[in-house]
């Protein structure tokens, strides 16, 4: 069975989670997944996997456009993203189909323990101290202009050259992050949104993959509410005092009546 689906990032609130504590918490908008695509190792892909697309908008090119009527969706597809077979399914995804529609609740559900993946929000280009955390130069002794240098970077004859991978200033963000272990606090089928607890790689509006790894341990489900069995109870102890109140009043009557023939 598929665990993963495709989304976009909404704003964050603030909420309570099973254990009623005010928790910070990320809105994610996961409208109807398509299965566009099923790929097994015995075919020509060579692996086995499914292809998911999710959202729409005006111009869709030509490609993108067959390749969803193809597997039997009528509206054009935004995103295409690809969900290899690591549990050892062997190409065996259920039943699910080409065409199919995945909706948030058959996926996912409170207590669910999710990894979220994005593009983290892109920052231009950073100095050491902002993209690595260095800690810059002394601010006394005579330095002038040495508070946020990255310092020295390598030796002179030998090596004779800059190591590669070393941390220096240079372009920082728009890259693939993914955060793991986040709970899931709240799922609305109704409007699609999926509520984790705290923050999501990305920026608002921004396409996200989110994937079920499991439960919580020792995870406890609240109670549930149960707002309709008690208006029912109260509407029939409120019946049941309207009509004992009647019975009084018939009661009196004769009585009041006895009274009246006695003093006569």
């Amino acid at each position: 069975m598929i665990n993963t689906l495709l989304g976009i990032k909404k704003q964050m609130i603030s909420t309570y989670d099973s254990r009623g504590r005010r928790v910070g918490a990320t809105m994610v908008e996961i409208g109807p997944n398509f299965v566009t695509q099923l790929k097994t190792a015995e075919g020509k892909d060579g692996y086995n996997g499914i292809q998911i697309g999710y959202g729409s908008k005006k111009s869709v090119k030509k490609p993108q456009i067959g390749h969803g009527k193809k597997a039997g969706v009528e509206q054009p597809i935004r995103h295409f993203r690809e969900i290899r077979d690591d549990k050892g399914n062997q190409g065996d995804w259920g039943d699910l189909k080409p065409g199919q529609q995945i909706t948030v609740d058959r996926v996912f559900s409170i207590g669910d323990v999710v990894k979220v993946t994005g593009t983290s929000k892109g920052k231009g280009f950073q100095g050491g101290v902002r993209r690595h955390g260095f800690h810059g130069g002394p601010k006394t002794h005579g330095q002038s202009d040495r508070h946020r240098a990255p310092g020295s970077i390598g030796s002179g004859t030998t090596p004779g050259r800059v190591y590669k991978g070393k941390k220096m200033a240079g372009h920082m963000g728009n890259v693939k992050v993914s955060t793991k272990g986040l709970e899931v606090v709240g799922v609305d089928k109704e409007k699609n949104l999926l509520t984790i607890k705290g923050a999501v790689p990305g920026s608002t509006n921004g396409l996200v993959m989110v994937a079920n790894l499991g439960r919580i341990k020792g995870y406890t489900p609240p109670p549930e509410e149960k707002i309709e069995e008690e208006e029912e109870a109260s509407d029939k102890n409120q019946e049941s005092s309207e009509d004992s109140g009647e019975q009084k009043v018939e009661k009196t009557e004769p009585q009041k009546e006895e009274i009246k023939d006695a003093q006569s």
